[in-house]
């Protein structure tokens, strides 16, 4: 016998005998102790069960609060002594779940929802009552069928269904299983069913991004692959005779291989910098003296191009950067700058300070319109696709500068107009130096658009 059980029944019997000794002594006060206390009973029978729920969510509160303090409450020992009902610590624990959980009866009518749930499906505020029907919580066909089949056929069910609550697209993985009783009612021992939503919208976000990098990469190597080949085997069908026609084919073999390098060589810059860790040398680094080595190693290809590099950054301002990344960043946003300039165009390179330290390149080229400004950032993006394929470009610089910077703290901008050129602005914090002006190494996390939510997501 359970030692509580044990202690009720000893006590009901001492209770027993003090009545008898107390009707022999005064029937009047024996009748009206029996009174108070069959008055009593009734009081607790019929005390609200809510109060005894709140009572107890909150000493299971109490105690995972105790347990994130250090202290190890046994809640298993609280549920066994009566402190906390079993239903209300399930209760507490679904609605702590991140994933929804939604239960059905074999009518399929809804039982019990968590909070993730009504997050998830809710049509109205966070108060809204919750749906009787499960059609009633959604219209989807593909969660219908999952629940329907558990509940009919007693099969358990996994499919991907998709909501798009209030333009905001999840993509969960649904496991429906069905609920079963002892007994065989009308044939079935089934009584319901219930559903666990998996949230997967990052991962198949991530998974697209992956497999349109893939194809991208494919697209831009097959295109300077094709030609080698083409003009390798035309010079080894007789053309190495013709030694103008040979000059020509080896030129451009060479040029096509120079492309590919330089692709392989900006997947590999990119891949370092979004596989997790990117080291920063971070110090007060001179500004004027970078723009000056930018425009040095891109001279010759803006004489050739008939672009002015214009160096407006004071003797004196300084910014806190990685000086070779920063260098990296500038000659990106340079060597677009004359790409995409017209002869005779000027590019100018600008220093402010401020609550943050601005650096903008502008142009005068052809601009940009306004629908492609969104997505200038993205890896392989291009405006004109032929032209910069023309000009030698791999579609990943700017990728590589939006990163470069954003591990720096700092956030990239881009201002344009058709014909009106083109401005890209770089924010960089401003922090101060590290004891003795020393160089400090930063280890930054960079995190993808792609692994970021949708809210968080800069605008560029």
């Amino acid at each position: 016998m359970h030692l509580r059980t044990a202690v009720l029944i000893a006590f009901a019997v001492g209770l027993l005998a003090l009545w008898l000794a107390l009707y022999r002594a005064d029937s009047y006060a024996a009748w009206v102790a029996l009174g108070a206390a069959l008055f009593g009973a009734a009081l607790v029978r019929f005390y609200p069960k809510e109060r005894d729920a709140e009572n107890a969510a909150l000493h299971v509160t109490d105690a995972a609060q105790g347990l994130g303090a250090g202290t190890t409450p046994n809640v298993a020992a609280a549920v066994a002594a009566g402190e906390v009902h079993a239903a209300t610590l399930l209760e507490v624990t679904m609605d702590s779940m991140r994933e929804a959980v939604v239960i059905i009866d074999n009518a399929m009518r809804i039982v019990a929802l968590n909070n993730s749930a009504r997050a998830a499906f809710r049509q109205g505020g966070a108060g809204a009552i919750s749906p009787r029907r499960l059609s009633d919580l959604t219209r989807n066909p593909a969660i219908y069928s999952a629940f329907a089949a558990a509940v009919a056929r007693g099969e358990r069910a996994e499919v991907k269904v998709e909501t798009d609550g209030g333009g905001d697209r999840r993509v969960y993985d649904l496991h429906v299983a069905p609920l079963r009783q002892r007994e065989v009612v009308y044939g079935s021992d089934v009584r319901g069913a219930v559903g666990v939503f998996f949230d997967i919208t990052r991962l198949e976000r991530l998974e697209r991004v992956r497999q349109e990098f893939l194809s991208n990469v494919s697209h831009e190597l097959r295109t300077p692959l094709t030609s080698i080949i083409t003009f390798a085997e035309t010079l080894q069908d007789g053309a190495l005779e013709k030694e103008e026609d040979a000059r020509r084919f080896v030129q451009i073999i060479g040029r096509n291989a120079g492309r590919m390098r330089s692709l392989i060589e900006d997947i590999m810059e990119l891949s370092a910098i979004e596989s997790g860790a990117l080291g920063l040398e971070v110090r007060e680094a001179r500004l004027h003296p970078l723009v000056r080595e930018t425009f040095n190693a891109l001279a010759s290809k803006a004489e050739a191009c008939g672009v002015t590099l214009v160096n407006e950054v004071g003797p004196g301002a300084s910014v806190r950067a990685d000086p070779r990344r920063l260098e990296q960043v500038l000659l990106n946003l340079v060597d677009n700058a004359i790409k995409f300039s017209r002869r005779g165009g000027t590019v100018v390179v600008r220093h402010e300070r401020g609550e943050r330290d601005l650096i903008t390149v502008e142009d005068t080229g052809e601009g940009i319109s306004a629908e492609h400004l969104p997505r200038i950032f993205e890896r392989f993006y291009r405006v004109d696709r032929a032209r910069s394929r023309e000009l030698g470009g791999t579609g990943l610089g700017l990728a590589i500068v939006k990163h470069l910077v954003r591990a720096h703290g700092g956030e990239v901008s881009v201002r344009s107009a058709v014909n009106e050129g083109t401005t890209f602005q770089i924010e960089l914090p401003r922090e101060e130096p590290a004891a003795g002006g020393q160089a400090y190494v930063s280890t930054t996390r960079v995190e993808t658009p792609s692994q970021l939510p949708e809210g968080a997501r800069p605008a560029t």
